[in-house]
């Protein structure tokens, strides 16, 4: 059952372009419950292909960075996220909510 939640997670996860975040309670509410976040943590922490599967794009809704479990931890995500285009300081998103991505209303891409 784990296995195909991640599968719907990496799905959704794929559809946040560079320049967009997402934070791990939306990325919940779109593939199950935003009581999932804990859940969405743990695949991203299980991703098996962090290149194509773009996890640096989850932040926590603080807009703190959340955490990073490649080589490099957070700082290489926050140099990731700088490339992409977002702008940090003091380990924050700064202004998140003109970087987060909007998840389709219809859930196609997870859910089905």
């Amino acid at each position: 059952m784990a296995d195909k939640f991640y599968e719907k997670v990496y799905a959704a996860l794929s559809m946040i372009p560079a320049g967009k975040l997402s934070t791990y309670s939306d990325l919940a509410a779109y593939v199950a419950t935003k009581n999932h976040a804990r859940a969405v943590g743990t695949a991203l922490k299980k991703n098996p292909d962090p290149p194509r599967i773009p996890c640096h794009r989850v932040v926590r809704k603080d807009s703190s960075l959340g955490g990073y479990s490649m080589q490099g931890g957070l700082e290489l995500k926050e140099k990731i996220l700088i490339k992409e285009g977002i702008k940090i300081r003091n380990g924050r998103v700064v202004d998140l909510e003109s970087f987060l991505y909007i998840f389709p209303s219809d859930k196609q891409g997870a859910n089905a």
